[in-house]
């Protein structure tokens, strides 16, 4: 049998590699999230990042709480992007198991949305309105927006899967007894 090696080419692992095993920027990619999702995931990480960065800007306040809140959902929402971003576009995403992630970020954009929402509301309450205080509470608007679209687009996908998963209910009275498990049947 000549070529015989070629049979096996996509079924075998070269000898010295291991399975599985290697640098995880090899698959990078953002199947797992497809492209809007993405585009969402890069969106909610600039969009934090520039309301923190803006927030950082500010020089003088006269009434400072909503600032310092605002300051702390903004940069607990750009931290919170990132490994969530790494997860969900590498092979750790397999790892860890898709249900996992998913309800991790479910969790993670319902919260950090709400409270920077909250953040963005209490912020533009008590700023000074300064241009760059209104550029930032501005930017947390659209980045509580962002998170909040994602979270929707994802419970929706997850109710979408689990009505996809569920068997249909016959109702069958007639084999009512058949239907029934054999211990609770009484002879």
């Amino acid at each position: 049998m000549e070529n015989g090696d070629q049979v096996y080419v996509g079924t075998t692992v070269p000898a010295g590699a291991t399975p599985g095993k290697g640098p995880f920027w090899r698959s990078c990619s953002i199947g797992h999230l497809g492209l809007l999702r993405f585009s969402l995931k890069v969106s909610q990480l600039v969009l934090s990042f520039l309301a923190f960065v803006l927030e950082e800007v500010v020089s003088q306040c006269t009434r400072c709480s909503g600032l310092y809140f605002f300051e702390f959902v903004s940069c607990s929402a750009f931290l919170l992007c990132i490994p969530i971003l790494f997860i969900c576009c590498t092979s750790f995403y397999e790892r860890i198991g898709k249900e996992k992630v998913n309800k991790l970020d479910t969790w993670i954009l319902i919260s950090v949305g709400a409270f920077f929402l909250l953040a963005s509301i209490v912020f533009s309450a008590t700023s000074d309105k300064t241009s760059v205080e209104t550029a930032a509470f501005v930017f947390g608007y659209f980045a509580s927006f962002a998170f909040l679209l994602d979270a929707g687009l994802l419970v929706y996908k997850l109710c979408k899967a689990k009505e996809e998963r569920q068997p249909e209910n016959t109702g069958n009275a007639l084999n009512a007894i058949e239907n029934q498990p054999l211990n609770n049947q009484q002879a």
